[in-house]
Parts: structure tokens; C-alpha cells; sequence
């Protein structure tokens, strides 16, 4: 309603409202939880741990010793009973752990997280009726942290799976789980940020939420409004071990890929291209010429790799794979990991300013990525003719000591190198006047160095080059 009113001389306009202001009322969750809840588990597991003190050597016991005696307490501290002869304590203790899943088929089917089962001995499902059945691990993914259960059980109360992809950041959304123990706790907030990469984890584009998520809650569904699951909660960042404010979930789309692949194949098969990448900074984005730090920059290419094959090349920046735009590095391996294997697809790179499209042929990511990639970014060789163990120096290493080529000497034995005055930590950019650009040439050149003669090293040291005289062995 609108008045005038007169203070005065002077009319005034004033608006009066009937009525309380109508605020927008916050989300009623009760209804999604009655339909959702039943189909949410509690997981406990149960592993063989060695127990933590100390066992005597074979053949020999623990002396028969007196009451009184002051030896008692010690024996009693390092192996677990005192003085006085008898049985040793078992080597090994049971140890419980609980989360949460959530079924997927009525025929049995579960899905929780790898870290809940890993390395269980016997796994117990405790269903939202109180029944309690003993599970299968039909398969595990480290690398997505997702493990698929089997129960023999029939019409089950299953979720109904959406989809991650069409989640917005500030929506609303529910998880169900039992942090420590409790059985079916609802927690609610709203989606934080996607596509999140977190240390160690170059596989799963996480959902980050404010959802209350603590111990037990791993496994667990995440709902959208519409009661569907669209994450597999994780874990969550913490100083203090308890929640914090930031939870991270797998995306349900990555979730049911693998959880396909381990039901048909028992294992999961990823797309692998053989690079290490690094983010565009804003002066690494003006040096290339491009208007704005976007892309993964290619700081090696693997031998023998995908990328090698496509003649792909370090310095080339990487902005779409597969016809997807990679706007930071951390979106590259999960968009890599996620396309088939041998599939050709269009990559576009910016090399010398310009853009180009090269096509790649992806193989399958080997089993034990992490050696390779350590191997990779870390020790390479050791037995060699100067007594050496060298090591490639990582992208983060090189930008922060302002290198392009070296290097780092991981572990030196004695020989030559340790004649000359090399050390643990240094650095090796040039010998006999050749610049060292990483392991596979370093070994090379050491083979081709003259018997016998003295050649100049230049080594990096705290920062600032020194040259060494190193005088080559003599072949045996």
C-alpha cells in the first residue's frame, strides 16, 4: 500500500506493507530422506594387523623370572607379558573399521570407496532393516578410490542414479551416512565448486561441497534436490581430522564407469597420453602469446608414449582434448582418463605462438602409473661407470631453481663423481662442455667420456655453478 503523508510543508512517501516480508524458505529435506535413506548401508569391516610389540628371535623365550622382578615391567613393554617363560602374544590383532555405501542393484550390487574395504579380511553390510550380510569385493579401483560389493540378497531397495555433469555450483545437496558409527545421519549443504583436483589424485575431477562429512561418512551417496545420487563422498580436508567445511566427492559419473568396467572386466582400463603437465601462469601465458593463462603446459613427454608417437613436445600448451577445452592442467588426466583406449582424437596445442592440431592415438594407462611417473620425475639409473645415481628434476623443481636443463644427484657412492667433490643435492649442467638435459642423455654421454682423461663438470651448488675436474675411470 502506498500513502502520502504531509510532515510539514512537504509530502512525504511512504510504503506500507500488509502483512511480514514472504523470505524464501530454506529446502525441507524430509521427504527426500524417507525415500532415499533405505537404500544407504553401514560397512564394517575387519583386517589381521601385526600387533605392535616387539617378538623375540626364533629359539629363544622370555626367561622364567621372579614375581619381584624389576625385569618384569620391561619384558612387559617390549613383547607384551612379563618375565616367567609361556606362550609369546599373538603377532597379530584384529582391527574394525566402519563407513557407509549405498545399493545400486536389487539384485546386491554396492558401491562404497575403496580406502573403506582395502585390505579387509571379512566385510559386513548392515542394511537399513537391520539385516546384516557378509559381502564380496568384486572389485576395487585405487585410483578413483571406488570399490563394488556383492551381497546375495534379492529385491533390494536401490538409488536412483542422475547425473554429476548437470550439477551447479550453490545447490543444494543431502549426504547420508555413518559418521562415526552413526547409521543413516543426513547432513545438508550446498555444492562449493566442480571438477576440483587434489594432490595425488589426477583421476577424479572432484565435487566439493560444505556438507558435514566425518569419519564413516566415506562411501556414502551424495543426493541432488531431486533425490539422486550424483557423488560417492570421499574425504574431506582437515587440520583437526574432523570436518571443516570442505568435503569432496567422487562424481557419480566417474562412479558408475567404474563400477561397469569391474563388473564386466574386474579392472579398469584408462586412456594414457605420457606427458607431465604444469599450469599456464600469466607470464608464462604472455611468453607464448596467448591472451590469458589457460591449457596444460607440457613439461615431458614420456619415451615411447602416446604423446611421443603424436609428436607432441614439451613447451606445447594443451587447450582442448578431444574437442574439451582444458582451461586448468588438473583437467587434462581426468578428461584423458576418461576417453577409450586406442581411440584417435584431436588434441590443439599452441607450439611457437601458433595453434596446431595434432591427433593421438591413446594407449592403455600401465598398471603401476605411479613407478612411471616417479620413475619419470625422480631416480632413474645408479649403476654406472662414475658411481652416480641421478635423477630428472621435476617441473616444480626447475621453476623454482630457475633451470632448463640438469640433473639432481639423488645418492653417490664412491668413485669417480665422489673423487671430483660431487654431492647428494647437486645439480649437473654440463660435462665435458655438453649441456645435461635429463637421465636418458646423462646416460649416454657418461659411456662416451674418454678413459682415463680428466673432463670439467659443471655442477649447481646452494644455488650458484661450480666446475669440478672429473677424471673418467679406466675400463676394466
Amino acid at each position: 500500500m502506498t500513502l502520502l503523508k504531509r510532515v510539514g510543508s512537504v509530502f512525504v512517501l511512504v510504503l506500507a506493507f500488509v502483512g511480514p516480508l514472504q523470505a524464501r524458505g530454506l529446502p525441507d529435506f524430509t521427504d527426500l530422506v524417507e525415500q532415499t535413506s533405505s537404500a544407504v548401508v553401514n560397512i564394517s569391516t575387519t583386517q589381521k594387523v601385526k600387533s605392535g610389540g616387539m617378538q623375540l628371535p626364533e629359539g629363544i623365550e622370555i626367561p622364567n623370572l621372579p614375581k619381584d622382578s624389576p625385569f618384569n615391567d620391561l619384558f612387559k613393554h617390549f613383547f607384551g607379558q612379563p618375565g616367567g617363560g609361556g606362550a609369546a602374544p599373538p603377532p597379530y590383532h584384529e582391527a574394525k573399521s566402519l563407513g557407509s555405501g549405498f545399493i545400486i542393484s536389487k539384485d546386491g550390487y554396492i558401491l562404497t570407496n575403496n580406502h573403506v574395504v582395502k585390505d579387509a579380511d571379512e566385510v559386513i553390510v548392515r542394511l537399513a532393516d537391520r539385516r546384516e550380510l557378509k559381502a564380496e569385493i568384486v572389485g576395487t579401483d585405487e585410483r578413483s578410490d571406488i570399490a563394488l560389493l556383492k551381497i546375495k540378497a534379492d529385491d533390494l531397495p536401490v538409488v536412483r542414479i542422475g547425473k554429476s555433469e548437470q550439477l551447479k555450483v550453490g545447490e543444494w545437496v543431502l549426504a547420508i551416512g555413518s559418521p562415526f558409527g552413526f547409521d543413516h545421519s543426513a547432513t545438508a549443504g550446498i555444492v562449493s565448486a566442480k571438477g576440483r583436483a587434489l594432490p595425488r589424485e589426477n583421476y577424479v575431477p572432484f565435487i566439493q561441497t560444505d556438507v558435514a562429512i566425518n569419519p564413516g561418512n566415506s562411501g556414502g551417496p551424495l543426493f541432488n534436490m531431486d533425490g539422486e545420487v550424483v557423488g560417492v563422498n570421499s574425504q574431506i580436508y582437515s587440520r583437526t581430522g574432523g570436518y571443516m567445511g570442505l568435503s569432496f566427492s567422487i562424481p557419480i559419473d566417474v562412479a558408475m564407469d567404474v563400477a561397469d568396467q569391474l563388473k564386466e572386466h574386474g579392472k579398469v582400463s584408462r586412456g594414457w597420453l605420457g606427458v607431465l603437465i604444469q599450469d599456464v601462469t600469466r607470464e608464462l601465458a604472455e611468453s607464448f602469446g596467448m591472451s590469458k593463462p589457460q591449457g596444460a603446459l607440457i613439461a615431458k613427454v614420456m619415451p615411447d608414449s602416446p604423446a611421443e608417437k603424436a609428436h607432441l613436445q614439451v613447451g606445447d600448451v594443451v587447450l582442448s582434448f578431444n574437442g574439451k577445452e582444458i582451461e586448468r592442467s588438473s583437467s587434462l588426466p581426468p578428461i584423458v582418463g576418461s576417453t577409450p583406449v586406442n581411440k584417435r582424437v584431436p588434441v590443439k596445442v599452441i607450439r611457437n605462438k601458433r595453434t596446431q592440431t595434432l591427433w593421438v592415438t591413446l594407449a592403455e594407462l600401465p598398471d603401476k602409473d605411479k613407478e612411471i611417473a616417479k620413475a619419470a620425475e625422480s631416480k632413474v639409473t645408479s649403476d654406472n661407470r662414475l658411481g652416480v645415481k641421478v635423477a630428472d628434476l621435476t617441473a616444480e623443481q626447475r621453476k623454482e631453481l630457475g633451470l632448463e636443463n640438469g640433473v639432481l644427484v639423488d645418492a653417490i657412492d664412491a668413485g669417480a663423481a665422489a673423487d671430483a667433490g660431487v654431492r647428494q643435492g647437486d645439480i649437473i649442467l654440463r660435462i665435458n662442455g655438453v649441456s645435461i638435459k635429463d637421465v636418458r642423455q646423462f646416460e649416454s654421454m657418461i659411456k662416451k667420456l674418454p678413459a682415463g682423461k680428466s673432463v670439467p663438470i659443471l655442477v649447481q651448488r646452494r644455488g650458484g655453478p661450480i666446475f669440478l675436474a672429473l677424471r673418467v675411470p679406466k675400463d676394466d
